[in-house]
C-alpha cells in the first residue's frame, strides 16, 4: 500500500531494518535457548541441526541479537527519557487501555508505557549479555569460579523469561493499536493516527 500524500514518516529504513533483524535473531536465540531450558523443549534442537549445533550457535545468535538491539536503542534512546508528563500518563494508563486516550497527557513520539517497556527491555538485554559471557563455554566460563557461573546461569534464565514476556506484550500492543505494524513495515502513519495516539509528536513534526 502506497503512502498517502499527507502521510507522516515515523521510522526510517535503518530503524525498520534494525528492528526486523532484531526480531529474527530474537526468535532464533530464544528457540535455541529454550531447547536447553527444559527437557520437554529439547526437540527444538532439531531446528538448528541437532547434536551440538544449537549449543554452539546460541551464544552467537544471542550476541547478534544484542548488537541489533543496542544499535536500535542508541537511535531511539533520546525519545525514551522519562519526565513529569510521563508520570502523569502512567496514572491514566487504565484510561488509555479503555480507549480514552484524551484523558491522558499528550504523548510524544513514544508514550510512557512504551518508554517503560524500552528500559525494561534494555535491562533484560544487558543482563543476558553479562551473564551469558560468564558461562559461555569454552571461552569465558573457565575464568570464573563455579558459584558465579551457576549464579549467572540462573540470572540468565530469569532475564530471558523477562525478555520473552516483554516481547509478547510488545507484539500484542502493536496489533492492538491499529496502524502500528504498518509503521514498522512501511515507515509511515496517517495524520489521524498520529493525532490520536501521539498528539505531542504530531504537533512537533507538523508544527501545528
Amino acid at each position: 500500500m502506497a503512502a498517502p500524500p499527507d502521510a507522516i514518516y515515523r521510522y526510517t529504513y535503518g530503524e525498520r531494518a534494525s528492528h526486523w533483524l532484531l526480531a529474527i535473531t530474537f526468535f532464533m536465540a530464544g528457540l535455541s535457548g529454550l531447547a536447553f531450558f527444559h527437557p520437554s523443549m529439547f526437540w527444538l534442537t532439531n531446528l538448528f541441526g541437532g547434536g551440538p549445533w544449537p549449543k554452539i550457535l546460541h551464544p552467537f545468535l544471542g550476541l547478534a541479537m544484542a548488537v541489533f538491539f543496542f544499535v536500535l536503542a542508541l537511535r531511539v534512546a533520546h525519545h525514551n527519557s522519562m519526565d513529569d508528563n510521563d508520570v502523569e500518563w502512567l496514572k491514566h494508563a487504565g484510561d488509555v487501555m479503555a480507549g480514552h486516550e484524551e484523558l491522558a497527557p499528550p504523548a510524544g513520539k513514544y508514550n510512557a508505557g512504551q518508554k517503560v517497556l524500552f528500559w525494561l527491555l534494555s535491562l533484560c538485554m544487558l543482563g543476558l549479555v553479562v551473564t551469558g559471557f560468564v558461562f559461555w563455554q569454552p571461552y569465558f566460563a573457565p575464568a570464573f569460579p563455579i558459584w558465579l557461573v551457576r549464579l549467572a546461569t540462573l540470572l540468565h534464565a530469569i532475564c530471558a523469561a523477562g525478555l520473552i514476556l516483554l516481547v509478547i506484550g510488545h507484539v500484542y500492543m502493536s496489533f492492538w493499536t491499529k496502524g502500528s505494524v504498518r509503521a514498522m513495515t512501511q515507515g509511515w502513519v496517517t495524520r489521524a493516527w498520529a493525532r490520536s495516539n501521539h498528539p505531542a509528536w504530531y504537533r512537533e513534526v507538523t508544527k501545528h
